[in-house]
């Protein structure tokens, strides 16, 4: 599918999904949207995906395209009227819209009205089943050796760590699948549940389901965590994942040299040791796991010797195991997960 992404002010840092979708995704992206660096190229932030052009508006995009995708989703996960003309636009040109937000596009009632009349599909990712509910507490019954990654903070490479895991895992020959949890793993995969969209009570049974789902069909399952334990507002899904998804081993995920909580910069992130057995002590109760491995996003690192020594440092706070998947390779720690 030809795809154009919707990244306006925030590409690429703060457009994880742009990037993933860009990174990992079985797409063709043949522009990104972003106002502020319009007229630049992909390749000019990110060599490692592939290339696009950035271009101001929809009607900016070089050529014929499949869907609109929403590549970016605010704090909250509102939509902002900013963009308005360019969903119009894309619907108008008889274009798909795909969107991870809070906001269902399907329920605005000028979006629903364009997507009829020209015959564009809306896609609300955050939407969840219907027919979720509560936890048996029977996911540790798959076959699967079940890995969950979680964070010291959102945005910290969970879902990253997870696709990069399970490339690695069938690389030697794993049977691995990965579990989707938010919107950018669901849109690159094409299945999955938004577990922050889910009612409290069914957040560890729609977590159960997935694991259930997939868990005797392969021999690694690699669950997508959200959020963080230690988030002063997105807690609650954090447990939900983690009780719900009753893992074997825990990947702890950090952004090198991140202090405090991105968006409540009051807010201190915890020694990543603490965080690390804050996971495993809440855990204990539903399913003995541990910490077996550590992911560290060191992208604002020059120099691989650098990261490297940050690695160290950080394999030792956790007293694990610990890469950059990205920059080098998610193998260096599948061992501890089996």
């Amino acid at each position: 599918m030809d795809v154009a992404i919707l990244a306006h002010e925030q590409f690429p840092d703060r457009a994880k999904t742009a990037v993933g979708v860009l990174r990992y995704a079985d797409h063709d992206v043949v522009a990104v949207l972003d106002r502020e660096n319009a007229g630049r190229r992909v390749a000019d932030f990110l060599p490692d995906v592939q290339d696009a052009p950035i271009v101001e508006s929809v009607d900016d995009v070089p050529e014929p395209f499949d869907a609109l995708l929403v590549g970016i989703a605010p704090i909250g996960g509102g939509f902002e009227e900013s963009w308005r003309p360019d969903v119009r636009g894309a619907l108008e040109r008889g274009c798909g819209v795909v969107s991870g937000l809070h906001y269902f596009l399907e329920e605005d009632a000028e979006f629903r009205t364009l997507a009829a009349e020209h015959g564009g599909d809306i896609w609300d990712v955050r939407k969840p089943p219907d027919d979720l509910t509560v936890a048996e507490g029977r996911a540790a019954e798959v076959a699967a050796d079940v890995v969950l990654t979680v964070g010291t903070d959102c945005s910290t490479g969970k879902m990253t760590a997870s696709v990069e895991l399970v490339a690695a895992a069938d690389a030697r020959g794993i049977d691995a699948a990965f579990v989707p949890t938010g919107q950018t793993g669901i849109v690159i995969e094409d299945w999955g549940i938004p577990i922050d969209r889910t009612v409290s009570d069914f957040t560890a049974g729609a977590v159960e389901r997935m694991v259930r789902e997939r868990g005797d069909d392969h021999e690694l399952l690699v669950v997508e965590g959200q959020g963080a334990i230690t988030h002063p507002a997105y807690s609650a899904v954090t447990c939900g994942i983690l009780h719900g998804a009753m893992p074997d081993a825990l990947v702890l995920c950090h952004e090198a040299g991140r202090e405090v909580v991105h968006g409540y910069e009051s807010f201190p992130i915890p020694a990543v040791s603490d965080v690390g057995r804050l996971y495993e002590d809440l855990a204990r109760p539903v399913r003995e796991t541990s910490v077996a491995a550590g992911c560290l996003n060191t992208a604002t690192l020059d120099g691989d010797g650098a990261a490297r020594d940050v690695l160290s440092e950080y394999g030792d706070a956790i007293d694990a195991p610990a890469t950059d998947p990205v920059r080098f390779d998610a193998d260096e720690i599948l061992d501890p997960l089996l």
